[in-house]
């Protein structure tokens, strides 16, 4: 269990630094929280100080009633707990892969292509060779320009299930390498199967890969990806605050409707080209779409081509995507952010409202703010809306992290030194785990196989000075030799 705290530095900065790393004996909420306890009780860090908690949405976790941020709600009521952000996006776009047919197809046969293309360090070679002669070819015809850093040659990313992003990575390398990988395919599908292993499933990938529903829905997840790749990137960031990240969820969440209502015909004019460009047969769209083999008593509707891509795969895509979104990023039922959110200095300070701040530090945060500071919170809202708000040093500002940093630079946070206490409140709030994540990975890179039998103590202390480097270059060698020579008298003289 790695332990990571979230807080906000004297300079106004969002830092999450590494903590602990605990080896627990099972993964039951109980278990747990007596964990992060002892390790918070052995640093003399009080619960009633914890301002936010993140997690992912297991059960252990989220449980309302007996899960870990239940648990830590009885010890300290003001430790409002956020279910990470890019673990909800993950959810959704896995939910909508899961759940639409075409899409689950597509994901699965895109698995298929990489682990085919990529299956030996042979075919791998011939791979690259095939993009060189792609790219001669495209040279030639002056469909390329030449510079430093064009025209790379590279390999078909493999896309892993808990970094979503790699499967955006896996379509873009797919879309830009899509002759070659037709290519080496083709080959493979030639070979005499009893000398090469998998002719017949290169048959079969060449078939579908050379297929329009194919490339559609290649170039629709493209699209949808490529549209929630922003959301995806910025909630994995140190210094996310809560209230930006709900303002990416809404722009993602307007880009697609925009997408769905107005990208229609841009879309299927880019999937044409992209078929006549590589030699793929095209569907007449005007024709009646056929189901199975075409034959009178398998059709239900008497619909077109054009209208069953269009309505049951474009639309239904997004739609379903959206769904999912808007469930699992509720703007409208979270009081908590909707609060937050007037402390949002984007469009000069549009969301400014002095009650709402007020009720914000009345309501959730009791212990933070007495009665008599809600007053004098408010007083200092009023001037702090004519002077900060209109003041030329924050008209640019884009999230409550700058606005936290910019009100220590000016020294404006000792006049408004209620409202820098809320904003701080504010960051404190967990955006994700990503970071937690993170830095469980490290552990691999730390505790490999020559070093396998580690104390858990060594372990924490090597792994704190892996992912705490830059912190750790502050140390002189020399105060480290006379710490380590003051323990205890040596044999060898340290200095």
């Amino acid at each position: 269990m790695v332990l990571v705290l979230r807080y906000v530095d004297s300079n106004g900065y969002v830092q999450e630094r590494f903590f602990d790393i605990q080896r627990v004996k099972n993964t039951c909420a109980l278990t747990l929280k007596e964990g992060i306890v002892d390790v918070l009780n052995h640093y003399n860090l009080p619960i009633e100080n914890i301002r936010g908690q993140g997690y992912d949405g297991a059960n252990n976790m989220s449980g309302k009633w007996n899960g870990l941020q239940s648990l830590f709600l009885e010890d300290c009521k003001q430790a409002y707990y956020v279910h990470c952000f890019a673990h909800r996006l993950q959810l959704a776009l896995v939910k909508t892969a899961e759940n639409l047919g075409p899409v689950w197809k597509f994901f699965s046969m895109l698995t298929s292509i990489v682990n085919l293309v990529t299956g030996s360090s042979q075919r791998i070679a011939d791979f690259h060779s095939a993009q060189e002669d792609d790219i001669n070819e495209r040279l030639a015809a002056g469909e390329l320009e030449t510079g430093k850093g064009a025209n790379q040659i590279g390999t078909l990313p493999r896309a892993t299930d808990t970094r979503w992003s790699s499967h955006f990575n896996s379509v873009c390398s797919l879309i830009d390498k899509f002759d070659p990988t037709c290519t080496i395919i083709e080959n493979i599908s030639m070979n005499d199967p009893n000398v090469t292993c998998g002719v017949s499933q290169a048959q079969s990938i060449f078939e579908e890969i050379r297929d329009f529903k194919f490339v559609f829905v290649l170039h629709l997840i493209y699209e949808i990806m490529g549209t929630t790749e922003i959301l995806c990137q910025g909630l994995q960031k140190k210094t996310q605050d809560i209230v930006n990240a709900m303002a990416l969820v809404s722009n993602t969440k307007r880009l697609l409707t925009k997408l769905r209502e107005d990208g229609w015909r841009h879309f299927i004019e880019t999937v044409c080209l992209f078929c006549a460009t590589h030699n793929i047969d095209m569907p007449n769209m005007e024709d009646r779409y056929m189901v199975g083999t075409g034959h009178s008593c398998q059709q239900y509707d008497n619909i077109t081509v054009d209208h069953h891509y269009h309505i049951d795969i474009f639309n239904a895509t997004i739609d379903f995507q959206l769904k999912e979104l808007n469930r699992r990023f509720p703007e409208d039922t979270i009081e908590l952010l909707v609060l937050s959110s007037c402390l949002d200095p984007r469009e000069f300070f549009k969301s400014f409202n002095i009650e709402n701040l007020c009720t914000l530090a009345k309501k959730f945060y009791p212990l933070d703010f007495i009665p008599q500071e809600v007053h004098t919170l408010r007083s200092e809202l009023r001037h702090y809306g004519e002077d900060v708000v209109n003041h030329p040093s924050f008209k640019n500002l884009s999230t409550v992290s700058e606005l936290c940093r910019q009100l220590v630079e000016t020294n404006k946070a000792e006049i408004y030194p209620l409202v820098d206490r809320l904003i701080r409140l504010v960051l404190t709030l967990p955006v994700s785990t990503a970071t937690a994540k993170r830095y469980f990975s490290t552990m691999s890179c730390v505790k490999i196989a020559l070093r396998n039998k580690m104390e858990e103590e060594f372990l924490r202390d090597c792994m704190m000075l892996n992912i705490e480097n830059v912190l750790a270059r502050n140390v002189s060698i020399d105060s480290i030799i006379d710490e380590f020579s003051a323990l205890k008298d040596r044999k060898a003289k340290l200095k």
